[in-house]
């Protein structure tokens, strides 16, 4: 146990960096920062909240891969390389376990349509030099009895692993405390700059913090931070998910639970995952809607995501039903991230991870330490600069560029 570090009055009114946004992506920035030796502060009613509470911590470099996404797939692979060590360090310094878990991903076809298309993925994966390997519909039931007997076929990929994002963010949350980090529990309204400069932000509760680089981690709420000029205000759109969680029962003695490891499919053309966590809970999501701010949770997504459910384990509609929520993930044009400098002189952004941003965060965290310390960007993290869309930031969706009056 580390006790935690009290922040010097400089770190308080004047710290190196500023960090807008404290979910897991604002938190491990400003831990990361922190380890450097730099003074960090994080500006966010709630740290600790965000897409995060809401995602199912998959890490599926792998069976995430998407046509056209091959640049990308180097930044999930090389996250994902570093999971077991991020992971341990953080239990290490904040005392609290993060719940990951090496139990791999098994992607499943129900049908022959499907069935096709994890063909032409597994191809695609082979060709990319990933590991996987294609199973019969007998052999998926052999890994896990409980999925239908229609089964038509699927991927086993155990490089793909999961963790628990509730666990993640208490955890990177209490880290950032011991490392002295500072926390001012507002939401930020509205970027400073002097100088062709950001300089800080104006805060909700009337403070105004002065910093020597500010970092853009609002997710979703990254492109409505007034202040910022137009031609580098994010692009980033947020895109609905729901989710549900269950409770599998107790496995009987020297028996196996209801699932082993983290399933997913395409059913009736929309994807579903289920992921089972060690302590009995089981997520199952997402749905995908293009509806703006809109974060309600209704009887559709709930009724569409158990049917899906149902017809891929047949016997999940009998478990508890234990919560249902909706988050937004915060997703760039290219649905990959925005990490770095923008053309402001010491503004930096992190955000746009879409789908992704559990897996990113060791990356993401290591990549903005090292920008915010020594202004160079990681190599791995070069291909994902804001500057790739500085020649359309004209055109922005309507959906990034909402009212200003809600905060970051």
């Amino acid at each position: 146990m580390h006790p935690p570090a009290t922040p010097s009055a400089a770190a308080t009114t004047h710290p190196d960096v500023l960090v807008i946004g404290g979910g897991i992506i604002g938190l491990v920035t400003a831990w990361r920062a922190a380890g450097r030796g730099l003074r960090a502060a994080v500006a966010d009613p709630a740290p600790g909240g965000g897409a995060a509470r809401v995602a199912a911590g998959m890490l599926a470099a792998v069976t995430e891969l998407h046509y056209g996404e091959q640049t990308l797939l180097g930044l999930n692979l090389a996250s994902a390389e570093r999971y077991p060590r991020f992971a341990a360090e953080l239990e290490e310094s904040s005392g609290q376990q993060v719940g990951y878990r090496r139990c791999g991903t098994l992607a499943v076809a129900l049908d022959a349509d499907d069935r096709a298309h994890l063909r032409e993925l597994h191809a695609l994966q082979t060709r990319s030099g990933l590991d996987s390997q294609w199973l019969t519909g007998r052999e998926c039931r052999r890994l896990e009895p409980m999925l239908a007997p229609g089964v038509r076929g699927g991927l086993r990929v155990d490089g793909d692993h999961q963790v628990d994002p509730r666990r993640l963010a208490s955890a990177l949350l209490i880290a950032c405390e011991r490392a002295g980090v500072t926390f001012h529990r507002s939401w930020a309204e509205r970027l400073t700059v002097h100088g062709d400069r950001a300089t800080g932000a104006e805060l909700a509760d009337g403070t105004r913090l002065s910093a020597g680089q500010v970092v853009l981690a609002g997710g979703s709420y990254s492109g409505r931070l007034a202040g910022v000029p137009e031609d580098v205000l994010p692009p980033v759109r947020p895109v609905k998910g729901q989710v549900l969680r269950l409770r599998m029962p107790e496995p009987p003695r020297g028996g196996s639970p209801l699932l082993s490891r983290t399933v997913r499919a395409v059913v009736r053309g929309g994807p579903l995952y289920l992921v089972p966590r060690e302590d009995g809970e089981l997520v199952v999501g997402a749905t995908s809607e293009e509806l703006g701010w809109d974060t309600t949770v209704t009887a559709g997504g709930v009724y569409e995501l158990l049917r899906d459910a149902h017809e891929l384990v047949p016997g999940i509609t009998e478990l508890p039903l234990v919560e249902t929520c909706a988050g937004l993930r915060p997703t760039s044009p290219d649905n990959a991230p925005m990490l770095g400098p923008t053309a402001l002189p010491g503004l930096h952004l992190a955000t746009g991870h879409f789908r992704n941003g559990v897996l990113l965060t060791p990356v993401t965290g290591d990549a903005m330490a090292e920008v915010l310390a020594t202004g160079s960007l990681p190599e791995e993290a070069r291909p994902f600069s804001p500057a790739r869309f500085s020649a359309t930031a004209g055109s922005r969706p309507e959906s990034a560029r909402a009212p200003q009056e809600q905060p970051v």
